[in-house]
């Protein structure tokens, strides 16, 4: 209750801050490639429940249909203020949204795409057990995981075999340890990460 309560008033208080660079942002995106603003896409949330993840659109219209992976700034699909947004995560903020409604924490292992999720052993489903979050101990261990994945041959394969295990086991190792000091760490250590790109 204490964490939900706290996701509530964060996640609020938050957009209403940032909605002048909210705006901006999502305008930047409209003007300068067809297809609108935000990008909706299902991922698993808590219990296995799927939900619409929000984010500001850095990929050109059908890109998705190529393949989920992306590879940085090698990845020919993503435009040139979609790289900016993604650089500096920018693009992650309407999960404000998804947070304020309750799909989402501001602190939880990254919630995942249906696919990838049923590739998940049963050890590693217990982070299903907690809503997800914008950040974790995974996400900021993993702050350059699209430069890391272009720069291999397989991306794909470099994701299933190591970098979504590695994540997995630090999501683990939250939803063992957690507790309101941890997500106080984490929110800082994030804007740290986020400050020195």
């Amino acid at each position: 209750m204490l964490k939900r309560g706290f996701d509530m008033i964060a996640s609020a208080c938050a957009l209403l801050l940032l909605a002048p660079l909210l705006f901006v942002c999502g305008l930047l995106v409209a003007l300068t490639s067809s297809g609108g603003a935000f990008f909706r896409q299902t991922r698993v949330g808590r219990d296995g429940k799927e939900f619409d993840l929000l984010k500001f659109r850095t990929m050109r219209v059908g890109s998705e249909a190529q393949g989920q992976i992306t590879v940085g700034g090698r990845d020919p699909r993503i435009t040139q203020v979609g790289y900016f947004l993604r650089k500096t995560k920018l693009d992650e903020l309407p999960q404000l949204i998804n947070i304020l409604k309750g799909d989402m924490s501001v602190v939880g292992p990254r919630p995942e795409v249906p696919n990838y999720v049923a590739m998940y052993a049963p050890e590693q489903r217990k982070v299903l057990t907690v809503r997800p979050g914008l950040s974790s101990l995974a996400s900021i261990a993993y702050i350059n995981e699209n430069e890391i994945l272009g720069r291999s041959s397989d991306p794909e394969r470099t994701y299933i075999e190591e970098v979504m295990p590695a994540k997995l086991k630090l999501d683990l190792q939250y939803v063992l340890e957690r507790n309101l000091r941890l997500d106080l760490w984490i929110i800082a250590r994030t804007f740290l990460k986020l400050l020195n790109r």
